[in-house]
C-alpha cells in the first residue's frame, strides 16, 4: 500500500497497543515502524534496476526479519523511554505494526516476498489497489478523533478501534468481492470458450467496484472488465498478443527471467523502430485506464544492450498518465456500470 495508508496503520495500531500507557509516543513510533519496511528504496541508488525489483518487498517485508526486529525496536523503545510500557509491550506493538504492514501488502498485486529467505516467491491477492480512500479515510478518521482526546480517555481508545474495525471490515468485504469476481471472470470465460485455467484479478484504481481480469492463453491473454454495479455479468474480453517470439535467444536471458518471475508471466514483447525490446507487465494496467485506444502499459522495461548487442540490464519507463477529465468522467461512468462496452481498449474483440 502506499506510504501514507502505511504510516496511518503504523500510527493506529501503536495507539491501540500502548497509547494509554506511552500516551503520544506509541501513535508516533508506531507510524515511524509502519514507514521501516518501504524505506528499502534508500537502496536503490546502490543497485541496478535488475537488483532493485528483486529487493524492493523483499527482505524488509519478510516474516522472519519482522520477528527478529521487533524484539530489538521493543528493547531499544523500553530504554528510551523507561518510564513508559514494558520491554514486552513496546516488542508486541513493533511486532503489531510490522506484521499488519506485511499482511496489507500482500493483498495487492505488486507481490511481496513474506518468506525470504527460504522463498523468493511473492505472495499477492490483488483484493486492493494500493491507494484506496475507503480504506484509508476510516483509519484516519478514527486515529485523528483518537489524538484529540487525552491518553485517558474512552473515547480515545473506542475512536481508534472504531477506525482500525471499520478499515478492516472493508479488507473483508475486498475479499468477498474478489471471490464473487473471480467467479464472474471464469463463468464468462468458460461460456466463451476461453482459456481459464490461469486467471489474474485485481481491482482498478481508488476503487473496488471496477476489476480488471486477465486469462492467459497460448500466444496472448485476454483481458476484460467488470462492474461490481454491472446489469450483465458477462465479460466481454479484448485479445492481447504475447509477442514472446521477438525475445529469440534472449527468452531465457537473466535479465528476463528476472522479469518473468517480477511480472508473474503475465507479460507482452515490443520492438519499436530502432529494433530495441520493451517488455510490458500488463498486471497494472494502462495510462488510460483502459478507456481509449492510445494508452500505454504503466510498468514498461526496455531491455539494454551493449555494443556487441548483448544485454546487459533493463531500464523501466514509465508513460505519461492521461488523466483528462472526458477519460476521468469514462473512468468513473464505467465503474458505475454506465459504460459497459470495452471497445475503447484498441485490441482485438474475440466475443462471439
Amino acid at each position: 500500500m502506499d506510504s501514507v495508508t502505511q504510516i496511518t496503520l503504523g500510527a493506529a495500531v501503536g495507539e491501540a497497543v500502548a497509547g494509554r500507557d506511552a500516551r503520544w509516543k506509541a501513535p508516533l513510533w508506531g507510524a515511524i515502524l509502519g514507514t521501516l519496511p518501504d524505506l528499502d528504496v534508500l537502496a536503490d541508488p546502490f543497485l541496478t534496476e535488475a537488483q532493485s525489483l528483486l529487493f524492493h518487498r523483499g527482505p524488509s517485508h519478510s516474516l522472519l526479519l519482522a520477528l527478529f526486529l521487533a524484539p530489538i525496536a521493543g528493547w531499544g523503545l523500553s530504554s528510551l523511554h523507561d518510564n513508559g510500557p514494558s520491554w514486552g509491550r513496546w516488542t508486541v506493538l513493533a511486532g503489531a505494526v510490522l506484521l499488519t504492514h506485511i499482511g496489507l501488502d500482500c493483498l495487492t498485486v505488486y507481490g511481496t516476498q513474506v518468506f525470504w529467505p527460504f522463498s523468493n516467491t511473492p505472495i499477492l491477492y490483488g483484493t486492493i489497489f494500493i491507494i484506496d480512500p475507503l480504506y484509508t479515510v476510516p483509519l484516519a478518521t478514527g486515529l485523528l478523533t483518537a489524538l484529540w482526546w487525552s491518553p485517558n480517555d474512552w473515547i480515545r481508545r473506542y475512536a481508534n478501534y472504531a477506525g482500525l474495525a471499520l478499515s478492516s471490515a472493508y479488507l473483508m468485504i475486498t475479499i468477498v468481492n474478489k471471490r464473487h469476481v473471480n467467479q464472474v471472470f471464469t463463468s464468462s470465460l468458460q461460456s466463451q470458450s476461453l482459456p481459464s485455467e490461469r486467471v489474474l484479478t485485481k481491482p482498478t484504481a481508488f476503487n473496488n467496484l471496477l476489476w480488471m481480469g486477465l486469462s492467459e492463453g497460448k500466444d496472448g491473454f485476454y483481458v476484460g472488465y467488470y462492474s461490481l454495479l454491472d446489469d450483465d455479468r458477462r465479460v466481454s474480453f479484448r485479445y492481447v498478443a504475447k509477442n514472446h517470439e521477438l525475445l529469440g535467444d534472449a527468452v531465457d536471458h537473466p535479465m528476463v527471467e528476472r522479469l518473468r518471475w517480477f511480472s508473474r508471466g503475465y507479460f507482452t514483447v515490443q520492438r519499436d523502430g530502432n529494433g530495441s525490446l520493451t517488455i510490458q507487465d500488463i498486471r497494472f494496467g494502462r495510462s488510460d485506464a483502459g478507456r481509449t485506444q492510445d494508452g500505454e502499459y504503466i510498468f514498461n522495461f526496455r531491455l539494454l544492450r551493449d555494443e556487441k548487442g548483448r544485454i546487459t540490464g533493463f531500464r523501466q519507463e514509465r508513460p505519461e498518465m492521461e488523466l483528462t477529465r472526458p477519460l476521468l468522467r469514462r473512468f468513473v461512468n464505467r465503474i458505475r456500470g454506465v459504460e459497459t462496452g470495452e471497445a475503447a481498449q484498441g485490441h482485438e474483440d474475440i466475443s462471439p
